[in-house]
């Protein structure tokens, strides 16, 4: 994995566990896609929330978080696109 991929992961992952408290209000067990430290899009299915991140940013610098009380290490998906 790239250090640029690995920058964006961990941004991304700072910036989204102080916003998990207000998610969990409406969007509990919801996927969320993010992207230079913002909260893009929330989906309640995996699969879209990896198919919309993979059409909008082709650089693959993105990751989805579930809502979840704790991070949930979601493998593959938790952090970026890998596929480059």
């Amino acid at each position: 994995m790239s250090t640029e991929i690995e920058n964006e992961i961990d941004r991304n992952l700072f910036a989204f566990l102080p916003r998990i408290p207000r998610l969990l209000e409406k969007h509990k067990g919801e996927f969320a896609v993010l992207k230079n430290q913002e909260v893009i899009s929330l989906h309640k299915r995996l699969s879209d929330a990896l198919e919309e991140a993979q059409s909008r940013f082709a650089d693959g610098l993105f990751s989805i978080q579930q809502v979840t009380e704790k991070p949930i290490e979601l493998g593959f998906y938790s952090y970026a696109d890998h596929s480059r």
